[in-house]
């Protein structure tokens, strides 16, 4: 069940589904919101993007990149955003338009820090390395979404 758009979450108040970082670089991933329930898996890549779709008391069920996903202690999630690239070589350009020099380019995969995002462009950060890609070559962000 995933949240609807607009909802809000019971514990938090803020929107669901979001997107939130993985603040550890290793967590457990419960098949239900408490320590006696089972892990599935372990999440082992530190400031992965995660999908919050639902949350109880100081758990978040997250999904990943690929829809894998369970429940996650709060405490092991971050507000910092960050996106996963899915085009390889994808360019970064120094203004956001495809026109614009490239800088840089991003392999597949590779996590970025999510800056400021217009409607069809987002300003990221990897490597040392900072400029635009196409909002449409990221997970991470919502197709609408706007960030200053």
């Amino acid at each position: 069940m995933v949240a609807a758009e607009g909802a809000r979450g019971p514990v938090t108040n803020l929107p669901l589904p979001r997107y939130v970082s993985l603040k550890a670089s290793k967590a457990n991933v419960r098949r239900g919101p408490s320590l006696t329930h089972r892990i599935d898996w372990v999440f082992t890549r530190r400031s992965m993007p995660l999908e919050v779709t639902a949350e109880y008391g100081h758990w978040r069920r997250v999904r990943d990149v690929e829809g894998a996903g369970g429940w996650v202690h709060y405490s092991l999630l971050s507000g910092a955003r960050t996106v996963i690239v899915e085009e390889d070589m994808l360019p970064l350009t120094v203004q956001p338009t495809s026109e614009a020099q490239e800088k840089a380019y991003l392999e597949i995969g590779v996590i970025a820090r999510l800056g400021e995002c217009n409607p069809d462009w987002c300003r990221l950060s990897s490597g040392g390395y900072e400029g635009w890609a196409p909002k449409a070559a990221l997970w991470g962000v919502k197709p609408g979404e706007l960030r200053e």
